[in-house]
């Protein structure tokens, strides 16, 4: 655990009383922390929310480097502005940017947000911040911040590597300005590797998770052990995944995302997908339908077929078609259209159907799909602190 006593610049009178949620730890946050695994929930212990909990901002990040992106860069930007306006109708947006590109980002991301957009001075690398970012824990009365050692999703060396030092360095930044514990994960990994239903279970994929390039010497039971710890779970259901054929090793927010405790929406590629996905959703499917979660529920698994491949052609290999890697900010659902009106109208119906009372919003990120991401990967909501006991 770090506790920073850096002094935030932005101070509470610009965000209201939420942005310093920490007086209610004191010193009982170590406590708090080294019981997280073993205490069930509601005793008290921190634990990751589930999405759908509310959230009092989202995060975001600027897109940096043209190296990466090369003449994609400006696409990228443009739709990664677009979901800050659609996320800032129902929450405020903070947008992390290098200082050389605050301006750029203030312009693009000024006027039109409804409950604000600011951008801050924080130098990153790429846009993942749900990569890169803190996963945040909460108990009644407190919230902290969980570093899971961000490390270019050990990609160091491959054909994917690309520059993460200041990403890697932006949770800890990030905290510190908002003024919230840190907790260091005692694995290394990512936002977009962890899904929970709030309610003591996470999903996560072994080719993810339980890899060298992330957690070299540890088996499958001290990463789960690791997880259940820093994130206050109960119990780890597994699929296989796929290892060395994207980024991420195939990240679990693209494959299976829980809408409640006991219901899951499961990514099932559509026409034209390479076989090698397919697979991994059929896997997938079987992993699911045979598990149990933490409180012993059989799952409800409801599929969210993606778009035909062979209607979207030209957006290259590593293109993300899947409408699961969506977002849920307070009281909407932010997904993504893909240009197969059929296949994007069916999304729109099963998420409406799947979050009664919510509105589901699509929108198109062609450019932040071309990267092989999504709209959840480039967010990273921060949950409100539930009501102390």
């Amino acid at each position: 655990m770090d506790i920073n006593p850096r002094t935030s610049r932005r101070r509470v009178l610009q965000f209201g009383a939420a942005a310093l949620p920490l007086a209610a730890l004191g010193a009982t946050l170590p406590s708090l922390v080294q019981t997280a695994s073993a205490a069930p929930n509601g005793t008290g212990a921190l634990r990751m929310p589930a999405e759908t909990d509310r959230h009092i901002r989202t995060y975001m990040a600027w897109p940096a480097l043209s190296s990466v992106w090369g003449g994609g860069l400006a696409a990228v930007r443009r739709d990664i502005a677009e979901v800050a306006h659609v996320i800032s109708r129902y929450e405020p947006v903070v947008m992390l940017a290098r200082p050389g590109q605050v301006a750029e980002a203030r312009y693009q991301c000024g006027p039109g947000a409804y409950y604000g957009i600011q951008v801050i001075d924080i130098p990153n690398d790429d846009l993942w911040i749900r990569d890169f970012g803190p996963t945040f824990v909460v108990a009644p009365g407190a919230v902290a911040g969980v570093d899971t050692d961000f490390n270019g999703w050990g990609k160091a060396g491959t054909k994917f590597a690309q520059p993460f030092a200041n990403d890697a360095a932006a949770a800890r930044t990030l905290l510190a300005e908002y003024e919230v514990n840190r907790i260091r994960a005692g694995f290394v990994g990512e936002g977009g590797s962890l899904e929970t239903d709030g309610d003591g279970t996470l999903l996560a994929t072994v080719s993810s998770m339980v890899n060298a390039n992330r957690n070299p010497g540890m088996s499958q039971a001290q990463v789960e052990q690791a997880m259940k710890t820093a994130l206050g779970i109960d119990k780890v259901i597994w699929v296989p995944g796929l290892a060395g054929e994207d980024i991420t090793d195939c990240h679990i927010d693209c494959l299976a995302r829980f809408v409640a405790p006991g219901h899951v929406i499961l990514d099932k590629p559509g026409p034209g997908a390479d076989k090698k996905w397919v697979a991994v959703y059929e896997e997938t499917a079987r992993a699911l339908r045979s598990a149990t979660d933490a409180r012993g529920r059989r799952l409800t698994v409801t599929e969210l077929p993606g778009p035909d491949r062979r209607e979207i052609r030209g957006r290259g290999e590593e293109f993300l078609s899947s409408y699961t890697n969506y977002y849920t900010a307070n009281g909407a659902v932010i997904a993504p259209q893909f240009g197969d009106s059929v296949a994007d109208d069916v999304a729109h119906a099963i998420l409406r159907a799947s979050y009664p009372g919510y509105r589901v919003e699509q929108l198109p990120i062609d450019g932040i799909a071309s990267g092989g991401g999504g709209i959840h990967c480039a967010t990273q909501s921060h949950p409100a602190v539930p009501p102390a006991l």
